[in-house]
């Protein structure tokens, strides 16, 4: 019982990701990936140290692209978790 419970909760957190996720359709770019509020409050108090210079920039870019990276494998960990408990 509890393994079905578990797979349930994780097919849920991998459906729960993908829609904080907003889609915007903009003319000559395409489709843009909107992320949460939390990450562009994330990003842009980061912005805002390196502009006031409390972070030097390049430090600010470093964090921020690990940030990104460490979002995309987490939320691809979680798309892998949840197709393969719809499968089990």
């Amino acid at each position: 019982m509890a393994v079905a419970a578990e797979q349930c909760t994780c097919s849920q957190a991998a459906a729960t990701a993908g829609r904080s996720l907003r889609r915007v359709r903009v003319p000559l770019l395409g489709e843009v990936v909107i992320p949460p509020l939390a990450r562009v409050a994330y990003y842009t108090g980061l912005g805002m140290l390196a502009a006031v210079g409390l972070v030097e920039w390049p430090v600010a870019v470093v964090i921020a692209i690990g940030h990104v990276l460490a979002d995309q494998h987490v939320f691809a960990l979680l798309r892998g978790l949840g197709e393969a408990a719809e499968l089990a």
